[in-house]
């Protein structure tokens, strides 16, 4: 929560659970991935690609928990995952960061590599 000056670096503070799930290396794509349409868990995995399917799932019920994401049966063999309303909200932060890495991930490349 944040005190009178707006300090988010207390330990109850909402920031900090906003980092921690966007930190998760695989949610945001998984998020993202989900802006589009239901997706199947194999759909998923397809386009996100470099994703185990045991990560993925772990990252899909982390999702859940959350409430981003909703898995729905639509029969004992297919299962679906989208993102709940809650998730939807996500949709133009997550655009603003793919944006942002878009225009400057060569950048931050050439930094880590040297070529400055």
């Amino acid at each position: 929560m944040l005190d009178q000056a707006g300090n988010v670096f207390l330990a109850d503070c909402p920031t900090r659970l906003a980092v921690e799930i966007l930190s998760d290396k695989w949610a945001v794509l998984v998020l993202h991935g989900l802006t589009l349409r239901p997706l199947r868990h194999g759909e998923l995995a397809a386009l996100i690609g470099g994703v185990s399917r045991k990560v993925l799932t772990e990252t899909l019920r982390r999702l859940q928990q959350y409430g981003l994401v909703e898995r729905r049966a639509l029969s004992s063999r297919n299962v679906v995952y989208s993102l709940t309303d809650l998730g939807r909200t996500l949709e133009q932060p997550i655009e603003a960061l793919t944006t942002w890495a878009r225009q400057h991930g060569p950048e931050v490349t050439a930094f880590v590599e040297g070529d400055r």
